[in-house]
């Protein structure tokens, strides 16, 4: 069996040639791998049933190291990353002294065929109305941000002598804050057949599932994204691939000046011209004078907003989505940086606001009504890890898994007539208030990193070991 090895640059040079064609297919792969995960299905190998618990190991030095084994049932993999977070040494695995849903919870999410999901995901649904002034709201809306130059880090122009150092990629010296480690591939015989660097493929899958619902949406023509990383960097670029011809204007929010102004450097570099389009691109740090006024009115437009850091506090305050103004639009708002109970990059009282549904019969005029559930990757997993959700205090009952709503829409698509609950759950992925919550699989790991294997000899890209 041939074995092929992708180091870190050999990767990013296959990530980087993917056409939007390629891209599409790998995410139609991953979804497809999704839906099976919450099945619950005895007869797919991706089902959860299927996959083993991960285990973390967090040295003395405060380096947390994560097992992540996965299953498709044809392969096996496990990858193992390492991040500096500062923990307190010892052992964990999943679910080990942390309070679970009980099995009767678990067992009957896991079970549910895809009517019975439509009916638990669209239940909650019913008096979902979706604001349609969304051009209105905007010609009115504060002209902060309009003043602010294309391509600019606090109003400095991106080429006015900032680092030309590339991007999502510091310079020497500069802390990085991405995992590090690999991913190790086995097939249906456990003999090995790619052996992955998945410093860009945690990044780039993370983003690949991220964009399923972004692809769904009705408008995008504004994109916040939180971070300046290589997460940050990914959730830009497939964005753009996979929407760049409806998006108007990005706007990139980090703490350091160094790294924002790095990574709109990387992506106005002359050969991501084909990617980047004509989109307008604003950069702004923590320590900017007019931050809380810039961040105000780009959240107030924000149709898809993408948080990708590891804060241990809020990246921003509730009220910019919670109160009047915030409610009146509906928005994709997806959290993917932290990963344990004590981070979190959404303020916990956003979470408790959309899972709590008002059953009055009370209109607000303009106002983008409550779901009443969070997507999530992992039902188990979120419960146990994701911080905004622990600490919200959200319940099993209020989260959905990304899986099985992509199978419930699949399911509506297969009806001859759409039903009145199948419209308020498209009207709602669509147009809606969306949080997504992601930790993380190792799934989605093993079956993107198995296509990007395929890929990789297809080109001749890696080192092949023909007999291993």
């Amino acid at each position: 069996m041939p074995l092929t090895i992708l180091s870190q640059s050999q990767l990013r040079a296959l990530l980087l040639s993917l056409t939007r064609d390629e891209i599409i297919q790998l995410q139609q792969n991953l979804s497809k791998s999704l839906q099976d995960y919450s099945t619950g299905s005895q007869e797919s190998g991706c089902s959860a049933t299927y996959q083993p618990q991960r285990t973390a190991i967090t040295r003395q030095n405060g380096c947390t190291t994560l097992f992540m084994p996965a299953s498709t049932g044809a392969t096996i993999g496990m990858k193992m990353i390492s991040l500096q977070d500062g923990g307190t040494a010892g052992c964990a695995v999943s679910g080990s002294g942390v309070e679970s849903p009980s099995t009767t919870d678990k067992t009957s999410m896991r079970s549910q065929g895809p009517r019975s999901s439509t009916a638990s995901v669209t239940s909650d649904l019913s008096e979902l109305s979706i604001s349609s002034q969304e051009e209105e709201r905007e010609r009115s809306s504060s002209t902060s941000s309009a003043s602010l130059p294309s391509g600019c880090v606090n109003k400095l122009p991106v080429d006015s002598g900032l680092s030309d150092t590339m991007g999502a990629w510091p310079a020497a010296g500069t802390r990085d804050t991405s995992p590090q480690g690999s991913v190790t591939l086995l097939d249906e015989e456990s003999l090995p057949f790619g052996l992955i660097n998945a410093h860009e493929l945690t990044p780039f899958r993370t983003a690949l599932t991220s964009t399923m619902v972004f692809n769904k949406r009705k408008r995008v023509r504004t994109v916040v994204v939180f971070g300046a990383g290589k997460q940050a960097y990914w959730h830009i670029r497939l964005a753009l691939v996979l929407r760049g011809s409806e998006i108007k204007r990005v706007f990139i929010v980090n703490r350091s000046f160094d790294r924002a102004a790095q990574l709109l450097r990387d992506i106005y570099a002359p050969e991501n011209a084909s990617w980047r389009g004509d989109v307008k691109f604003s950069a702004v740090s923590n320590d900017f004078g007019e931050y809380s006024r810039v961040i105000h009115d780009a959240l107030h437009k924000a149709d898809a907003i993408f948080c990708c850091t590891p804060s241990i506090t809020p990246l921003f305050p509730a009220h910019h989505l919670t109160s009047h103004e915030g409610r009146q639009k509906g928005r994709l708002i997806s959290a993917i940086g932290s990963y344990k109970p004590h981070m979190t990059e959404l303020d916990p009282d956003i979470i408790r606001e959309e899972v709590t549904v008002q059953h009055s019969h009370r209109h607000f005029h303009k106002h983008v009504k409550r779901s009443g559930v969070v997507v999530v990757d992992s039902l188990d997993a979120a419960l146990k890890e994701a911080g905004e959700i622990i600490q919200a205090e959200v319940k099993p009952n209020q989260v959905v898994e990304l899986g099985e709503l992509l199978m419930v829409r699949q399911a509506g698509r297969d009806l001859s007539q759409e039903d009145e609950d199948s419209k308020s759950l498209r009207e709602w992925v669509e147009k809606g208030n969306v949080i997504y919550k992601s930790v993380g699989l190792g799934l989605m790991d093993l079956v993107t990193g198995g296509d990007l294997v395929q890929l990789a000899r297809q080109r001749k890209i890696g080192t092949t070991v023909e007999e291993f």
